[in-house]
Protein backbone atom coordinates (compact mmCIF):
# COMPACT_ATOMS: atom_id res chain seq x y z
CA UNK A 1 0.00 0.00 0.00
CA UNK A 2 1.50 3.64 -0.93
CA UNK A 3 1.92 5.94 1.95
CA UNK A 4 -1.22 7.97 0.56
CA UNK A 5 -3.76 4.96 1.60
CA UNK A 6 -1.92 4.33 4.69
CA UNK A 7 -2.58 7.70 5.99
CA UNK A 8 -5.86 8.03 4.47
CA UNK A 9 -7.00 4.59 6.54
CA UNK A 10 -5.50 5.93 9.27
CA UNK A 11 -7.36 9.08 9.34
CA UNK A 12 -10.42 7.29 8.31
CA UNK A 13 -10.16 4.76 11.28
CA UNK A 14 -9.21 7.95 14.00
CA UNK A 15 -12.67 9.84 12.55
CA UNK A 16 -14.90 6.90 12.45
CA UNK A 17 -14.11 6.01 15.85
CA UNK A 18 -13.76 10.05 17.54
CA UNK A 19 -17.45 9.69 15.42
CA UNK A 20 -18.52 6.47 16.85
CA UNK A 21 -17.20 6.98 20.68
CA UNK A 22 -18.95 10.55 20.61
CA UNK A 23 -22.32 9.13 19.47
CA UNK A 24 -22.34 6.09 22.13
CA UNK A 25 -21.69 8.04 24.77
CA UNK A 26 -24.46 10.64 23.67
CA UNK A 27 -27.15 8.12 23.23
CA UNK A 28 -26.16 6.50 26.77
CA UNK A 29 -26.26 10.40 28.04
CA UNK A 30 -29.62 10.48 26.45
CA UNK A 31 -30.93 6.97 27.78
CA UNK A 32 -30.13 8.43 31.55
CA UNK A 33 -31.66 11.76 30.84
CA UNK A 34 -34.90 9.96 29.64
CA UNK A 35 -34.69 7.42 32.97
CA UNK A 36 -34.64 10.26 35.40
CA UNK A 37 -37.36 11.95 33.74
CA UNK A 38 -39.52 9.01 33.73
CA UNK A 39 -38.50 8.47 37.37
CA UNK A 40 -39.22 11.96 38.68
CA UNK A 41 -42.87 11.70 36.91
CA UNK A 42 -43.48 8.70 38.58
CA UNK A 43 -42.60 10.21 42.04
CA UNK A 44 -44.40 13.15 41.62
CA UNK A 45 -47.18 11.34 40.51
CA UNK A 46 -47.04 8.82 43.86
CA UNK A 47 -45.99 11.59 45.66
CA UNK A 48 -49.59 14.15 44.56
CA UNK A 49 -51.76 10.70 45.29
CA UNK A 50 -50.17 10.15 48.76
CA UNK A 51 -50.32 13.76 49.92
CA UNK A 52 -54.02 14.07 48.29
CA UNK A 53 -55.18 11.25 50.28
CA UNK A 54 -53.51 12.60 53.25
CA UNK A 55 -55.61 15.61 52.75
CA UNK A 56 -58.63 13.32 52.22
CA UNK A 57 -57.80 11.32 55.72
CA UNK A 58 -57.69 14.67 57.43
CA UNK A 59 -60.44 15.96 55.93
CA UNK A 60 -62.40 13.26 57.10
CA UNK A 61 -61.34 13.52 60.72
CA UNK A 62 -61.94 17.15 61.06
CA UNK A 63 -65.41 16.36 61.33
CA UNK A 64 -64.94 14.35 64.37
CA UNK A 65 -62.62 17.07 65.63
CA UNK A 66 -65.37 19.84 65.09
CA UNK A 67 -67.67 17.76 67.50
CA UNK A 68 -65.33 17.23 69.73
CA UNK A 69 -64.70 20.72 69.90
CA UNK A 70 -68.07 21.45 70.78
CA UNK A 71 -68.60 19.27 73.38
CA UNK A 72 -70.23 16.29 72.00
CA UNK A 73 -69.61 13.07 72.42
CA UNK A 74 -68.43 10.81 69.13
CA UNK A 75 -70.09 7.70 68.52
CA UNK A 76 -68.46 4.34 68.84
CA UNK A 77 -68.78 4.07 64.56
CA UNK A 78 -66.79 7.61 64.64
CA UNK A 79 -64.21 6.71 67.18
CA UNK A 80 -63.57 3.70 65.25
CA UNK A 81 -62.91 6.04 61.58
CA UNK A 82 -60.81 8.71 63.33
CA UNK A 83 -58.83 5.88 64.97
CA UNK A 84 -58.96 4.23 61.34
CA UNK A 85 -58.22 7.52 59.69
CA UNK A 86 -55.11 7.91 61.40
CA UNK A 87 -53.55 4.75 60.47
CA UNK A 88 -54.68 5.52 56.91
CA UNK A 89 -52.74 9.09 57.39
CA UNK A 90 -49.63 6.93 57.99
CA UNK A 91 -49.91 4.34 55.22
CA UNK A 92 -50.15 7.41 52.92
CA UNK A 93 -47.05 9.24 54.70
CA UNK A 94 -45.01 5.88 54.24
CA UNK A 95 -45.92 6.02 50.67
CA UNK A 96 -44.73 9.82 50.66
CA UNK A 97 -41.51 9.18 51.83
CA UNK A 98 -40.79 5.93 49.89
CA UNK A 99 -41.84 8.24 46.68
CA UNK A 100 -39.13 9.97 47.03
CA UNK A 101 -36.30 7.15 47.15
CA UNK A 102 -35.85 9.10 43.43
CA UNK A 103 -34.01 11.21 44.41
CA UNK A 104 -31.09 8.75 44.85
CA UNK A 105 -31.54 6.77 41.55
CA UNK A 106 -32.03 10.34 39.88
CA UNK A 107 -28.41 11.12 41.26
CA UNK A 108 -26.97 7.83 40.07
CA UNK A 109 -28.12 8.71 36.64
CA UNK A 110 -27.03 12.44 36.66
CA UNK A 111 -23.88 11.13 37.92
CA UNK A 112 -23.16 8.75 35.45
CA UNK A 113 -24.22 11.04 32.41
CA UNK A 114 -22.35 13.53 33.85
CA UNK A 115 -19.09 11.02 33.64
CA UNK A 116 -19.93 9.95 30.00
CA UNK A 117 -20.14 13.93 29.07
CA UNK A 118 -16.83 14.52 30.91
CA UNK A 119 -15.44 11.47 29.31
CA UNK A 120 -15.97 12.63 26.08
CA UNK A 121 -14.77 16.11 26.97
CA UNK A 122 -11.31 14.44 27.82
CA UNK A 123 -11.52 12.26 24.90
CA UNK A 124 -12.04 15.33 22.57
CA UNK A 125 -9.15 17.27 24.53
CA UNK A 126 -6.90 14.43 24.19
CA UNK A 127 -7.23 14.46 19.98
CA UNK A 128 -6.63 18.03 20.06
CA UNK A 129 -4.26 17.86 22.28
CA UNK A 130 -2.38 15.44 20.06
CA UNK A 131 -3.78 17.27 16.71
CA UNK A 132 -1.19 20.69 18.15
CA UNK A 133 1.81 18.04 17.79
CA UNK A 134 0.74 18.25 13.75
CA UNK A 135 2.57 20.95 11.85
CA UNK A 136 1.81 22.08 8.22
CA UNK A 137 5.62 19.90 7.09
CA UNK A 138 4.77 17.24 8.71
CA UNK A 139 5.50 14.42 6.36
CA UNK A 140 3.46 10.90 5.94
CA UNK A 141 5.35 8.66 8.48
CA UNK A 142 5.02 11.66 11.11
CA UNK A 143 1.60 11.41 10.69
CA UNK A 144 0.94 8.17 10.73
CA UNK A 145 2.91 7.72 13.91
CA UNK A 146 0.96 10.95 15.27
CA UNK A 147 -2.25 9.07 14.57
CA UNK A 148 -1.37 5.82 16.17
CA UNK A 149 -0.29 7.44 19.42
CA UNK A 150 -3.65 9.38 19.16
CA UNK A 151 -5.40 6.39 18.46
CA UNK A 152 -3.64 3.97 21.49
CA UNK A 153 -4.32 7.00 23.69
CA UNK A 154 -7.74 7.36 23.06
CA UNK A 155 -8.68 3.69 23.30
CA UNK A 156 -6.88 3.66 26.61
CA UNK A 157 -9.39 6.55 27.69
CA UNK A 158 -12.01 4.82 26.25
CA UNK A 159 -11.53 1.48 28.31
CA UNK A 160 -11.18 3.85 31.35
CA UNK A 161 -14.48 5.55 30.74
CA UNK A 162 -16.24 2.33 30.13
CA UNK A 163 -15.01 0.61 33.05
CA UNK A 164 -15.82 3.41 35.46
CA UNK A 165 -19.69 3.47 34.05
CA UNK A 166 -20.09 -0.32 34.44
CA UNK A 167 -22.17 0.23 37.68
CA UNK A 168 -25.64 -0.14 37.02
CA UNK A 169 -28.16 2.21 38.51
CA UNK A 170 -29.74 0.34 41.64
CA UNK A 171 -33.31 1.08 43.23
CA UNK A 172 -34.26 -0.44 46.98
CA UNK A 173 -38.12 -0.67 46.47
CA UNK A 174 -39.19 -0.16 50.62
CA UNK A 175 -42.57 -1.50 51.39
CA UNK A 176 -45.12 0.89 53.56
CA UNK A 177 -44.21 -1.33 56.40
CA UNK A 178 -40.38 -0.68 56.39
CA UNK A 179 -41.26 3.25 58.07
CA UNK A 180 -43.13 3.96 61.28
CA UNK A 181 -43.80 7.46 61.45
CA UNK A 182 -46.46 6.71 63.96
Amino acid sequence: MNRKKILGSHVKRLLSGVSDHGKRHLTEVETDLIQTELLLEEAIEKLTGAFMAIHAAVAAQQETIELLLRGGEPSSEQRARLQALAGEVGEHVNVAITSMQFQDMTGQLLDRALKRVTGLREFLGTLGAHGQDLVPESGNDEIVELLGKVSMALAIQSLELRSVLRKAVNQQHLESGDIELF
